[in-house]
């Protein structure tokens, strides 16, 4: 898999949180020196900055990656779903709408769901979550 990436000069475009911008710039010496368009590895801002700026950084990567950041970044969303699921499961433990919605998004990430697919398994996700948040006012 390919380095994700990204930039001074697109992070900066994104409209980069000026607090983050300025504690990168200082870690690699400066964005003049660095250079506003010479390639950050994301692990670079991980090292620098830590995880929240660099995930928030996967919408700064150049064009050309970004098909390369879209597949961990929807693999890594359901790791994190799944983590949380056993909260879901032992509120509603015969509503399998959300695992099924993680299974399908995983599938969708490596390629073996469709578009149609993974709107239907949003939808009834989405169905869930409002009947859960419904039960809890209730």
């Amino acid at each position: 898999m390919p380095t994700l990436s990204t930039t001074f000069a697109l992070l900066r475009e994104r409209q980069a949180c000026e607090d983050g911008y300025k504690k990168l710039a200082k870690h690699l010496g400066g964005v003049r020196k660095y250079g506003a368009t010479t390639p950050i590895p994301l692990a670079t801002i991980v090292e620098s900055n830590g995880l929240d700026d660099a995930f928030w950084s996967l919408r700064a990567v150049p064009e050309a990656q970004k098909a390369a950041r879209d597949k961990p970044a929807r693999l890594f969303a359901c790791d994190c779903a799944e983590r949380v699921l056993p909260h879901y499961e032992a509120q509603y433990p015969k509503d399998s709408r959300v695992r099924d919605c993680i299974a399908v998004a995983r599938r969708y990430a490596n390629g073996q769901a469709t578009d149609i697919e993974m709107a239907a398994a949003r939808d009834a996700a989405g169905a869930a979550a409002w009947a859960a948040a419904w039960a809890a006012w209730a």
